[in-house]
């Protein structure tokens, strides 16, 4: 079936054949006659399955054709999502397919100016996309108003209740009409997500979407094993090697970010860094800078960077194994997109064997281990361009130390 098949407006279609999307995804398959007929959806699907066009497309042609017999403003459908980079990306894929509609779509998020998006949301916004923390900021202040919005969307939810936010996802049904169609997508399923799932969904159309291999076929991984303090030097050695090449680098928290980033300064390598401690206005430019190429090093959290879809990666290197199985799906799916080939490379130490035996009984198979013997091993440590300048620095000091030293016995001796 072709997207000319749907029974959706003329202007989606438009829209559809500009972006070349011409047969849906599985998931968009299966999603979209249901959100269509106005039923309840319980989704679970990975990223890069085309979910986000799978519940935009069918809302996009429900608030289109609503508006063509009303002229009632108010917030018609809202997307919830776990971080400022997905609120943006899900509005731009609305933006996109909606763009000959008459939908006006806006994403909501914190660490920025408010008085801005006080104006926008004055203006009249059919499609709300937002972060919890700065909806209920504006909903408390009486800037925004729910009582219309009868399509709720909650995206990466699994993602959402990692970050915490249980109690804000029950706490806005209550801004919400009773009557309201809610769509459910999540890319795991596990007791937690079961039990807030139900309490919002009614008599929902369950779909699953799992492919057999997780990972996809268009990327080569494999890993090497590295004492912790080592790989700083193997991945200024990556990164000189690969000076073309698109690179995103995981790590496990903000203070690693920053760290690995200090270190490969030291070297004179220029790196970007992506997590929640940094305002919008630098997390929104350094994604535009990474994007472009215009910087060809990313250093990255889970958190930051998960669900968010950054065209031709071409190397994925975990430079901390990631503690959650799920996770490392998540990150290598950032290269390989499409019909592109992506590289995905792991530093294992001796500590996080457990994680990489937990993501190999995860995925289903063992991870290429590349051995490297003890000479290259020493020469990656002595080639290090910080080694170098750590040498000279002890060279330097011990000279110091000897000429100090020579100074006091010279005064020794002229005092006999």
């Amino acid at each position: 079936m072709k997207f000319q098949d749907y029974r959706i407006s003329p202007e989606i279609k438009k829209s559809l054949e500009k972006l070349e999307f011409k047969k849906p995804t599985d998931i968009q398959f299966k999603a979209i006659p249901p959100i269509l007929n106005g039923e309840d959806v319980l989704a679970i699907a990975q990223t890069g399955t085309g979910k986000t066009a799978a519940f935009a497309i069918p809302i996009i042609h429900l608030i289109n054709e609503r508006k063509k017999g009303t002229r009632k403003k108010g917030i018609k459908c809202l997307v919830m999502a776990p971080t400022h980079e997905l609120a943006i990306q899900i509005a731009g894929v609305f933006e996109q397919i909606g763009q000959h509609t008459r939908v006006k779509v806006y994403a909501l998020y914190g660490g920025t100016e408010q008085d801005p998006q006080i104006l926008k949301l004055a203006e009249g916004i059919d499609v709300l996309v937002t972060t919890p923390g700065r909806l209920f900021d504006l909903r408390s202040q009486g800037h925004l108003n729910l009582d219309e919005a009868n399509i709720l969307v909650l995206d990466e939810a699994d993602h959402m209740l990692d970050l915490g936010f249980y109690k804000d996802i029950e706490d806005v049904i209550r801004f919400l009409p009773r009557g309201r169609q809610t769509l459910f997508f999540s890319a795991t399923i596990n007791d937690n997500i079961k039990k807030l799932a139900y309490s919002l969904v009614r008599n929902p159309i369950r779909i699953q979407v799992s492919p057999k291999d997780p990972v996809s076929k268009n990327i080569t991984h494999s890993l090497i094993f590295v004492e912790m303090d080592d790989k700083r030097f193997f991945l200024e050695r990556a990164i000189k090697e690969n000076p073309e090449k698109k690179i995103l680098v995981f790590v496990r928290t903000k203070v690693r970010c920053e760290r690995v980033s200090a270190a490969m300064k030291r070297v004179d390598l220029d790196t970007l860094t992506i997590h929640s401690d940094k305002d919008q206005q630098k997390r929104s430019e350094v994604m535009r800078l990474f994007k472009s190429g215009e910087q060809k090093v990313l250093i990255a959290t889970d958190i930051s960077a998960r669900g968010i879809d950054i065209p031709n990666v071409d190397m994925v290197l975990n430079y901390d194994m990631p503690d959650v199985p799920e996770n490392y799906v998540h990150r290598i799916g950032r290269t390989g997109r499409g019909k592109e080939k992506g590289m995905a490379f792991s530093f294992c130490s001796k500590d996080e064997m457990p994680y990489l035996q937990a993501i190999e009984e995860y995925t289903g198979y063992q991870i290429d281990q590349l051995v490297i013997d003890d000479v290259n091993y020493d020469q990656t440590l002595a080639v290090s361009s910080e080694k170098e300048s750590i040498t000279m620095k002890q060279i330097r000091k011990e000279i110091a130390i000897a000429d100090n030293f020579q100074k006091k016995k010279r005064k020794k001796k002229k005092k006999k």
